[in-house]
This record gives structure tokens, C-alpha cells and sequence, in this order.
């Protein structure tokens, strides 16, 4: 029988994505890493040794279905999911469309299901396994221009609640972490480029506080942990 570990990259972009496949890679886990453009994955994929992209539309029923599906072919069974998929559209109630409201929460929500239902039964059959949110400050209040991001975080925070309550006890760790502040990416240095590199949200330390989620005792579990740069204000 294989012991290879098999973790889940949902929504794996260039910051956090890409940093919880490194960091998941190196601890020895064969990787999946997931977005909707196939040659974005394999971009990422082949700069990660155990590490192989596949597309998946978070939103699409059929998409997520079929994606792991053939993870489980050509893996094995998922051990963790890292769900880091996000629609960020910023704009206030009379400014956001029907459309974006409802793309947003079928990303950061409703996507959020479709994937962990892929993953519970193997896990459940296991007894064993996590299931890591990437969420947002946005789920605990709704600024003026997140009409569409606040609510969608918001669900996507009380889905990882129930869910938590529900499977702790048939032994999957369900964990969100909450980040407060910008993420360090190229577009985000470009946006603010007077901040010094201690504003930003180091997507390498939420990589490992992950990696430290999924490895805590059965009898000291966290569901809810916040990742935010010393400097930010709360």
C-alpha cells in the first residue's frame, strides 16, 4: 500500500496558491494543483517536483466532479484540501452587478462545497484527513465596497463552521485561516509601491500555518486561525 500523501491545491494563483503547493510539496505530499486555465497549473506544476496542474472550473458541478475524479485515478485518495480559490470584485451595492454578486459566491462558497464533498468520503473511509480554508476579514464584516466579496467570505466562513462541527468527530480536521491585510504579489507591489515589504501578507507564512494545521494533535484542533503582517491594524 502507497504512503504518499495526497494534497489539493485549490485556486492555486501566483501567492498563496502557489506558496501551499511548495510548501505541501516539500514536506513529501504529491500535489494537485487547481485553477480553470490548464496551462496556468502546468506553469506552476512543473516549477514543483510532485506537483501535477489540472483544470477545474470551482463553479461547475461537472468541472469539480471530473477533476477529482481523475485525481484519485491518477494519485490516489486526497488527504488534504487546500481551498484557496477566491473572487475578489470590489464595489459597493449599487455599483456591483447580479452577475459578479453571484460569480463571487460561487467561488468563495459554493465552490468551497462542491470540493470537499469530492473529498469527505475518502477521508471519512479513512478516518482521517483536513480540510484548510483560505478565508478573509471580509467574513466578519462588510466594508463599503465588498458588497459581493463580504457576503461570499461570510458563507464560505459559516459553510467551514458546520462542516467542522460535522466531521471533527469522524476524524477530519476542518481549519480556516483568516487573512487581514494585502497578499505580496506582483500586482500588488505594482498597485502600492511605497509600502515596505512588512505590509504585506507573506504568502510563505500562510503556506505554513497550513502545514502546521494539518499536523496538529487530535486533541488541541484550531478552526480558526488569523495571518496578518505585525503592522496591520485591528
Amino acid at each position: 500500500m502507497s504512503t504518499v500523501r495526497i494534497a489539493v491545491v485549490a485556486g492555486a494563483g501566483p501567492g498563496n496558491g502557489t506558496a501551499l503547493a511548495e510548501r505541501f510539496a516539500k514536506a513529501g505530499y504529491r500535489v494537485a494543483v487547481l485553477a480553470r486555465e490548464k496551462a496556468h497549473v502546468d506553469s506552476i506544476a512543473s516549477r514543483i517536483e510532485g506537483s501535477r496542474g489540472y483544470a477545474c472550473d470551482v463553479g461547475d458541478p461537472a468541472s469539480v466532479a471530473s477533476c477529482f475524479e481523475s485525481i484519485e485515478t491518477e494519485l490516489g485518495a486526497v488527504d488534504v484540501l487546500l481551498y484557496n480559490a477566491g473572487s475578489g470584485v470590489f464595489a459597493d451595492v449599487e455599483s456591483i452587478t447580479p452577475d459578479q454578486f453571484e460569480q463571487s459566491w460561487r467561488v468563495n462558497a459554493y465552490g468551497a462545497l462542491l470540493c470537499s464533498r469530492a473529498v469527505i468520503p475518502a477521508m471519512k473511509a479513512k478516518g482521517k484527513g483536513a480540510i484548510v480554508f483560505i478565508g478573509a476579514t471580509a467574513s466578519r464584516r462588510g466594508g463599503r465596497n465588498t458588497a459581493a466579496f463580504a457576503p461570499a467570505k461570510a458563507a464560505q466562513r459559516s459553510l467551514a463552521e458546520s462542516m467542522a462541527r460535522s466531521l471533527w468527530p469522524t476524524g477530519i480536521h476542518v481549519a480556516l485561516i483568516v487573512i487581514d491585510g494585502v497578499v505580496d504579489l506582483e500586482r500588488t507591489r505594482k498597485a502600492m509601491p511605497d509600502k515596505p515589504d512588512d505590509f504585506f501578507v507573506d504568502p510563505a507564512g500562510v503556506a505554513e500555518i497550513a502545514w502546521q494545521l494539518t499536523g496538529q494533535s487530535r486533541r488541541a484542533w484550531s478552526f480558526e486561525v488569523e495571518a496578518r503582517p505585525y503592522r496591520e491594524t485591528w
